[in-house]
């Protein structure tokens, strides 16, 4: 009690040192308080309380315009309104069936001080788990066209958090993670730059969201940004001396941030927060800050597993160029032209004998001889295949196996020459019974002095995703703004990479064994990642000998990741050789789902392990996948998810026992119990290993034959 009386009189101490007017507002639950300064001189700021102690201290919010030329940072304050809100909305796919969304809503209607007239509101939401904000120009005489210059919004964790980051860029977010503490960052050493070819560094003190902290007495706090459209994506420098995350916009190639008219928003700026770190995976709070869907009838939207002509030029025994070279620097030497018409037919009959939905094909059309480095406009048409790649022979062979066709669109970072062939490409798919496109943006964008962050681009992948849509067409974009939960309002777009994803193992030092265990609590809080999970064969000698480069995993780890590592678009993404070689192994990527009914985060720690439990969308099957950084764990896990008047068939893929990433990466234990909701699994994870688990209800001669778990 003592304490909290403490707590009180600091918090009011706190409020009249900072404020003439203060407001707050609470979570529905009551544990997440935020409060709103209106200091005398008109500067409005903010902060956040998790369980009475400060998360966020009072933090600034302002705007600077370029057009016209005003700074907004003291304001009238004319109005404040307060609404509660409560639904619950199913998502066409996802990692849950539904959805609530239930926040406290406070606005702040303010007017310039300094006599411009001109009208901004600030809106905040807040949520059980965490609360968003974020900019509003109604309609007004005062203000019509205008030009960000800059967005001056402030986030003062005010401690010397542990933390999970990568480099500000305006251009790549396929950095290494670093874990330090916020003092220690330094964006100018970050490791392995060398590996990324089109990159922008502006600070040393920056980094990117999702921007992932720890406090020293357990609080795990989560910053990043929901609906990014029709504005620059955040980075955010560090201020050491008060440990201030300052927003800095990702500029045009003029410098200036936005180009917006009345009425105009910013996306919401995001921070989740929990004493518990499984909380912050299981948040929705991103998702609930964008738009309904705009599909009205999403039937044709269809969550997928497949396999494709892809790792094999990552690993050497093919290209991408018909002529035999290989695109960037990963292979010097002549290889066979991969995406040829018996080549791909290869990949058909495998994915038609294991029931894989479609086969990913790269490096189909003409224009790969000559566009990497040379920022060239006119590189691809989208529409003329290979001499060697029969397109028509294809489709008719894929559609006589039930199987789709991936198309692949490689931009080479030429986007306006992408916008002028979108439709004609679009229509070329459908024509050949296509209707997915992984769509990519390796280089320097076209427009020249455009970056793949600034608000060009955000608008042009939105584009995509719209114009996609119209043609009932699904769509994976690599290397793109990170996501900000724009798979509700546009459920055909349906994963992203926009990370480090699992090729940089074939061709540089690869992802550390605790890549697998951050990328949840960063990356893939934005939305899904297509990852390119299932891995097999670890040591990538198969076709060169000299070949040093291997993954950093355990092959039952690949198994895992297809729980961890969620998407609704998972790629199984070895060569099919490697898979026949472990069918048994082979079986969990099978049978694993890609759409949810409901997830259970067991257990996690940033940087260290994850443990998840997915239950099928419209089954009765659980799946479950446990994941270690480079240290070996054990737990003990109680299946208490599972119905509890059914027993299951439990198929454990583990590490064997003396398994390990760096030794013996490809050594595997597959183990069959009857268990349900009572029993508790030991999972025994190696170094850089991994625990996948099927969980299928048993029927009555299973229960009778099969051992129970003890």
């Amino acid at each position: 009690m003592i304490k909290r009386v403490l707590a009180l009189i600091f918090v009011l101490a706190f409020s009249k040192a900072y404020a003439d007017d203060t407001l707050s507002a609470y979570s529905p639950n009551h544990v997440i308080q935020l409060t709103i300064y209106h200091q005398p001189d008109g500067q409005i700021k903010y902060g956040a309380y998790y369980k009475q102690n400060f998360f966020i201290k009072p933090s600034g919010l302002a705007m600077r315009f370029s057009t016209p030329d005003v700074l907004l940072n003291k304001f009238d304050l004319i109005k404040n309104s307060e609404r509660d809100f409560d639904e619950t909305w199913k998502p066409v796919w996802g990692e849950v069936g539904s959805i609530r969304n239930n926040y406290k809503e406070l606005t702040l209607q303010l007017k310039d001080k300094t006599g411009s007239g001109i009208l901004v509101n600030i809106v905040f939401r807040v949520f059980n788990d965490g609360f968003g904000f974020r900019y509003e120009f109604p309609t007004q005489e005062k203000l019509n066209h205008f030009v960000v210059a800059e967005e001056m919004t402030q986030f003062c964790v005010g401690a010397d958090h542990n933390t999970f980051w990568i480099p500000g860029d305006f251009d790549s977010n396929e950095f290494p993670y670093n874990h330090t503490r916020l003092s220690e960052v330094d964006a100018s050493n970050s490791k392995m730059t060398s590996e990324i070819f089109a990159k922008f560094f502006f600070d040393k003190n920056a980094v990117q969201t999702p921007l992932m902290m720890k406090s020293a007495d357990g609080l795990y706090i989560n910053i990043h940004e929901a609906a990014l459209v029709n504005y620059p994506a955040m980075d955010l420098v560090i201020d050491k001396s008060t440990f201030t995350l300052n927003c800095h916009l990702v500029p045009d190639a003029v410098g200036n941030m936005a180009y917006l008219q009345t009425p105009a928003h910013t996306p919401w700026r995001t921070i989740i927060v929990s004493d518990k770190a499984p909380e912050i995976l299981a948040s929705k709070m991103i998702l609930n800050l964008n738009e309904p869907s705009k599909i009205a009838d999403p039937s044709w939207i269809k969550p997928q597993k497949f396999v494709g002509v892809w790792w094999e030029m990552h690993i050497g025994k093919s290209s991408w160029d018909y002529s035999g070279g290989q695109v960037g620097s990963q292979q010097t030497t002549k290889v066979p032209h991969g995406a040829n018409t018996a080549n791909v037919k290869k990949y058909i009959d495998f994915a038609a004998k294991y029931g894989f939905d479609g086969v990913l094909v790269e490096g189909w059309n003409t224009g790969w001889e000559d566009w990497f480095g040379q920022w060239k406009e006119d590189v691809f048409d989208f529409v003329t295949p290979y001499p060697d790649y029969n397109i028509d022979e294809l489709t008719a062979y894929a559609k006589s196996k039930g199987v789709k066709i991936i198309c692949h669109h490689e931009t080479s970072a030429s986007v306006t020459n992408y916008e002028r062939w979108m439709d004609t490409a679009y229509r070329f798919m459908l024509n050949h019974n296509m209707n997915s496109v992984k769509t990519g943006y390796v280089g320097h964008i076209i427009p020249r002095g455009e970056h793949h962050d600034g608000q060009w681009m955000v608008n042009h992948y939105v584009r995509v995703a719209n114009k996609t849509a119209h043609y009932k067409i699904m769509v994976d974009m690599h290397e793109p703004v990170r996501p900000t939960g724009l798979q509700r309002t546009y459920p055909n777009w349906l994963a992203c990479e926009a990370a480090r994803g699992n090729e940089f193992n074939a061709w540089s030092v690869g992802n550390a064994p605790d890549h697998e265990t951050i990328l949840p609590f960063t990356r893939l809080m934005g939305g899904p990642m297509d990852y390119t999970p299932g891995l097999f064969r670890i040591k990538l000698n198969q076709f060169d000998l000299n070949k040093k480069e291997q993954i950093h995993t355990t092959l039952t780890k690949q198994l895992a990741l297809y729980v961890t590592m969620y998407s609704p678009l998972q790629m199984a993404a070895d060569l099919p050789e490697n898979y026949e070689a472990h069918p048994d192994a082979l079986q969990f990527i099978r049978d694993v789902a890609v759409d949810w009914d409901d997830t259970k985060i067991l257990d996690a720690e940033p940087g260290d392990y994850i443990i998840e439990a997915r239950k099928a969308k419209g089954k009765d099957s659980w799946f479950l996948g446990a994941i270690s950084d480079e240290n070996a764990r054990s737990f003990a896990e109680t299946l208490s998810f599972l119905d509890p008047d059914k027993k299951y068939m439990a198929t454990i893929y583990r590490d064997a026992d003396n398994a390990d990433w760096r030794n013996n990466p490809e050594a595997y234990t597959i183990e069959k119990f009857i268990v349900d909701n009572k029993s508790k699994l030991r999972l025994k994870l190696a170094p850089g290993g991994g625990t996948a688990i099927s969980l299928v209800p048993a029927n009555a001669d299973q229960v009778k034959q099969a051992k129970k778990y003890k």
